[in-house]
């Protein structure tokens, strides 16, 4: 039978490094072709839009989607997972924290890959649900010394740098200004919704890595045109859904000061067919959009986990 898991049981089942583990490994499978992956489709209403991922890995006989709605009563998530070689329902998950985790994740992959090995000092805009997970998977990937968090509500800036030092043991700070942020960071990563650029390409110093997580759409950026052309390589998760929806590239490539072919997958820095960073002072930069096969590696190792541990209720079909 097909397994519900509440976020509750999720919870109980993922942690970062089985989520750093398994976004890896989907994205050495899309590179090697042993996946596929369809870049977010929405459908739009006035109060509501849908949002539609999906992807196969067939190395891990799973095909299925994430499907979330977003209203201005909040965000809800679910995947549906099935067997690839029999079509057969595996599991429904509720997938807050799992989308949560699987974002930072990537951002930690990249970091593992295109950061400095001895990078210790990061800068963070963002104090969200989302910034918590990407200071722990570039704290697991990266010997952080000092992290610095710059968001717009101070009150919930301290709370949330004093939350963080104590579940990571790091010394995580509020930092009072985007430049405080950014210079002296060797690793920069943006985790908001802003339509606006966050910070000044020469607050970069050379060697700085870069993950963008925040411009999934049109309408959100935060980075300038002379941030994106001062780094190299610029890596994507997928460049079909960077072409779509990267705000922050998208003002490049209309006015041809940036071409497709200049973007790299992170699969293929990760499986060696393409260069990461190549020297210590070059400024790298990895734009993240959010991938199907993402979702669908870390929810195929939840279910697998649930069965073993009891967790999780039956649905009345998939038999």
């Amino acid at each position: 039978m097909a397994l519900f898991l509440s976020e509750k049981d999720v919870e109980q089942l993922l942690t970062m490094q089985l989520a750093l583990a398994e976004v890896e490994v989907a994205h050495r499978a899309l590179s090697s072709g042993q996946g596929c992956d369809v870049p977010r489709q929405r459908t739009r209403l006035p109060q509501t839009t849908l949002h539609l991922l999906q992807g196969a890995l067939p190395e891990v006989d799973v095909i299925g989607y994430k499907a979330y709605t977003s209203n201005r009563s909040g965000v809800r998530f679910l995947v549906h997972l099935y067997r690839a070689s029999t079509g057969q329902p595996l599991a429904v998950l509720e997938a807050d924290r799992l989308g949560m985790m699987r974002t930072a994740a990537a951002s930690g992959v990249a970091t593992r890959w295109l950061a400095r090995p001895d990078a210790t000092v990061a800068g963070v805009f963002g104090a969200g649900w989302q910034a918590e997970g990407h200071i722990e998977a570039i704290a697991a990937v990266r010997p952080l010394q000092r992290v610095k968090v710059h968001a717009r509500h101070p009150e919930r800036l301290a709370a949330f740098c004093s939350r963080m030092a104590a579940r990571l043991g790091l010394e995580v700070i509020p930092a009072a200004s985007p430049e405080e942020v950014v210079r002296g960071s060797d690793i920069v990563s943006t985790v908001t919704t802003s339509a606006l650029p966050l910070f000044n390409a020469e607050w970069l110093a050379p060697g700085t890595h870069i993950n963008a997580a925040g411009s999934n759409s049109l309408i959100r950026r935060e980075l300038s045109e002379e941030v994106v052309k001062r780094c190299s390589p610029i890596v994507v998760d997928s460049v079909a859904t960077a072409l779509g929806e990267a705000g922050d590239l998208l003002p490049l490539l209309e006015k041809g000061r940036l071409h497709w072919r200049q973007l790299v997958e992170l699969g293929e820095v990760i499986c060696g067919r393409a260069a990461g960073r190549s020297s210590a002072g070059q400024i790298t930069l990895f734009e993240s959009q959010g991938m199907a096969v993402q979702d669908l590696a870390l929810a195929a190792r939840l279910e697998a986990l649930a069965r073993e541990r009891g967790l999780g209720i039956e649905l009345p079909y998939g038999a």
